[in-house]
């Protein structure tokens, strides 16, 4: 890659950040004023199609994807509470691994990275233990490219009387996420995925029954206290506590309006297309989809086994010369796999564009 040249983003997130939305976020509003407290409203009205409710409380909270999880731990949970964790990837283990480190008991199913959750699983864990407070599950895992099945995880959850709590930061604007129909409880995304802004701030749905969990929490909180959350977005011009990272709400505010200028229904298409022409090229160059056992694969980003005798780390780095991001395989995969990004401001030429170059490098290897 010459003269410096940012590389194309064809990553897990960030991801790429369209020219508009870095436009935004040079305008200045003071945080307590009518004007932002006008664009914050918007932005929040313009993503309650993306979560997929009419009915949850959707909070804006100034801190990270991971952030929000943790408060989830916080705000819902007291020292000694069971709660059920999904772990078939690096983002649901990560979820075990914070509730433990506040003191949860912690019940882990589906396991194995390379299989999609089976709600049968989940349903037994619940039968096996007594009190589980709530089922923890990765929507989209970005270490596997899994799309586990969480609707049907939430009618299992709801049998017991148990919440759900759904990680949908990399899912959540790329395919369709149904916030009421499922019956979720809790759910979080986040600015540098699908949202196609800049990290940093991070937003949740939180319903009814989630709500009545807080009022039950043994956690001491404060950052991260979704109820003072709530308080101050109910207000006449709704605000946010402390100073709100203005920039980046104005990214998200403008990205927002760009997803429904394409319309919602256009952008899950356009991840689609962009899924199968990857898949598709992927296999033909001798690439294997990662996770034999994965019934349903994530539209927004890809894991692939790289082929026979090539070297992911040298395969990224040649790539990489050439202009093009890709991320790094995870877990036991790290050694045998890539992962491709295609959520958010990508494009079907972006992925033609990847997906020439990685023809490129495998025949350059090819050459004496």
């Amino acid at each position: 890659m010459s003269g410096g040249a940012a590389p194309l983003l064809m990553t897990p997130g960030p991801t790429r950040v369209p020219e508009r939305v870095l436009q935004a976020a040079h305008r200045v509003l003071h945080h307590r004023t009518p004007e932002f407290s006008s664009a914050l409203a918007e932005l929040l009205e313009l993503l309650r199609p993306l979560f997929g409710t009419r009915t949850a409380d959707l909070l804006p909270i100034h801190a990270t994807g991971r952030a929000a999880m943790e408060g989830a731990i916080t705000n819902f949970f007291s020292p000694g509470d069971t709660v059920l964790v999904c772990t078939n990837g690096k983002f649901g283990e990560m979820w075990a691994n914070l509730a433990e480190s506040y003191g949860l008991d912690v019940v882990r199913v589906a396991e194995d990275w390379n299989r999609s959750v089976n709600p049968e699983e989940v349903a037994r864990g619940l039968a096996a233990s007594r009190d589980v407070r709530a089922v923890l599950v990765c929507h989209s895992d970005t270490s596997t490219g899994v799309l586990n099945p969480v609707a049907e995880i939430a009618a299992v959850a709801r049998e017991h009387a148990a919440l759900t709590l759904v990680d949908g930061i990399s899912s959540i604007g790329g395919t369709p996420f149904l916030f009421d129909e499922w019956g979720l409880d809790f759910a979080v995304t986040s600015s540098q995925k699908c949202l196609m802004c800049s990290p940093g701030v991070s937003f949740v749905a939180v319903g009814e029954r989630a709500w009545e969990a807080v009022g039950l929490s043994g956690f001491p909180r404060n950052y991260l206290d979704f109820g003072a959350v709530r308080q101050t977005l109910s207000a006449e011009h709704p605000q946010t506590p402390g100073t709100t990272p203005v920039g980046l709400m104005l990214q998200v505010l403008e990205a927002l309006r760009m997803i429904h200028e394409e319309s919602l229904e256009a952008v899950f298409e356009r991840h689609e297309r962009m899924t199968a022409l990857l898949r598709r090229r992927a296999l033909g160059l001798g690439f294997n989809l990662q996770g034999d056992g994965l019934a349903k694969r994530s539209p927004t980003l890809s894991a692939l086994g790289v082929p026979a005798g090539v070297n992911p780390a040298d395969l990224r780095a040649r790539i990489r010369e050439r202009g093009i991001q890709v991320a790094v395989g995870l877990g036991s995969h790290e050694g045998s796999s890539i992962r491709i990004g295609h959520m958010g401001d990508i494009r079907l030429p972006d992925v033609e564009r990847t997906m020439d170059v990685l023809e490129q490098v495998l025949d350059a290897r090819e050459r004496p």
